[in-house]
């Protein structure tokens, strides 16, 4: 009788945690789809992904062929967003500018959460590395982030590595900071204290315990390093020090508009909307995960609003 009260306690005890997660996903959906910014921005960054990702199926044209004679036409049924100063179709340069700009902004987005998880974890822990780690953010972050990265990408070459690793660069500072912030308050917290009177490792208290709870802003300031990423590598680009030509950028293409705007205003318009949405989009889910993360928060700002 024993074993069969017992099995039947795990069963009723399996089933009761099968119902929680299944009503913990529940209100996730409710939530996610109450909040309209968050929604706008999924949908806006999906669609640009699929145009990014399918790019070679969508794309008429190849984007490196050069027709002359087809210079600077308007938009019309041949050339959806019409042709560049070289006769290049502009719509298959800003599907296939779709992959590397947006493939720029993740890229620098992963790199610089990873490097500055590290960073921010390890200076909260250990106070005489918190001075030598946090004095160089401040000497980085005192540069503004466009000469920064301008002059690493002069010192390193014209690729479109050396423009991730620039950017990256740029952008590590401030999520070591907005990591080490969070980091510092768990690190308070009374169950670390007794982690270390228990003979925990530095390695566990700081990987098991203290990093799992930075997750939360580390993502949401992740989404904000991937649009501003996408909009310094434009604006690199659109000064000649960006992603290097012919490979197609939206800050190529803005580059290259910028020298017959009065006769290819399309140039100029069509890639600048596609950069406002894609930044708009990321912003969006970046508040919308601020809001699901910390629903008290969103709510605190509504009553002060």
């Amino acid at each position: 009788m024993g074993a069969l009260e017992l099995n039947a306690d795990k069963v009723e005890l399996s089933s009761l945690k099968h119902s929680l997660k299944k009503q913990q996903r529940r209100l996730f959906m409710r939530r996610f789809w109450s909040n309209r910014l968050m929604v706008t921005g999924s949908v806006i960054i999906a669609i640009l992904l699929i145009v990014a990702i399918a790019g070679p199926a969508l794309a008429p044209y190849d984007p490196y062929e050069m027709e002359p004679a087809n210079r600077l036409q308007p938009p019309s049924g041949e050339h959806l967003l019409g042709t560049d100063n070289f006769g290049r179709d502009l719509f298959t340069r800003i599907v296939f500018g779709a992959q590397v700009s947006m493939g720029v902004g993740f890229a620098v987005a992963v790199i610089a959460s990873s490097i500055g998880l590290v960073v921010g974890l390890y200076a909260s822990y250990y106070r005489t590395l918190d001075q030598i780690l946090m004095r160089i953010c401040d000497g980085l972050m005192a540069i503004p982030g466009i000469l920064l990265a301008i002059a690493l990408v002069a010192a390193l070459g014209p690729r479109l590595e050396n423009v991730i690793i620039a950017l990256s660069v740029v952008f590590i500072p401030s999520i070591a900071r907005v990591v080490r912030s969070a980091a510092l308050v768990v690190r308070e917290e009374t169950y670390i204290e007794a982690m270390k009177a228990q003979g925990a490792s530095t390695a566990r208290i700081i990987w098991l315990h203290i990093a799992p709870n930075t997750l939360s802003p580390l993502v949401v300031q992740a989404t904000f390093v991937f649009a501003d990423a996408i909009i310094t590598e434009a604006a690199l680009s659109f000064l000649g020090a960006g992603v290097p030509t012919p490979d197609p950028s939206w800050g190529n293409i803005l580059y290259d508009g910028k020298l017959v705007i009065f006769k290819g205003w399309w140039m100029t318009v069509f890639p600048g909307i596609l950069l406002i949405l894609t930044v708009m989009g990321l912003n969006f889910c970046g508040d919308g995960v601020r809001d699901l993360i910390d629903p008290h928060a969103s709510q605190s700002g509504k009553r002060k609003t």
